[in-house]
């Protein structure tokens, strides 16, 4: 099963992060290297044309992903298994705290 999310930074589309059966990927979109004022999302994820991959969801992606009660609450409202870390990111991330946000691909804006 493969699944996708467009990542936004203060509301501007910057990249696309993808989960397939053997790993997690995250891509900077070119458009949005080409603006001026384009910024990396994270130290761990520095602007670059090159594809990012990991066998685990990056962990900047999961420590979006709410932690506790929250977590708790977020599991059982949508179903969610809590090692289904890109299911919780899709589910809970529309709106984090902070200039990031994490819209399932379907659903991009």
């Amino acid at each position: 099963m493969n699944r996708s999310a467009d990542i936004y930074l203060n509301d501007v589309l910057a990249g696309l992060l993808t989960e397939t059966e053997r790993a997690y990927t995250f891509r900077y979109m070119d458009a949005y290297l080409a603006r001026p004022d384009a910024q990396s999302i994270s130290l761990s994820l520095p602007l670059t044309r090159e594809t990012y991959c990991e066998k685990r969801l990056f962990p900047f992606f999961d420590g979006l992903i709410p932690e506790g009660w929250l977590l708790d609450i977020a599991g059982q409202t949508w179903k969610i298994n809590p090692r289904d870390r890109m299911g919780l990111l899709l589910a809970c991330c529309r709106d984090c705290i902070g200039a990031v946000s994490v819209l399932p691909r379907e659903n991009a804006r």
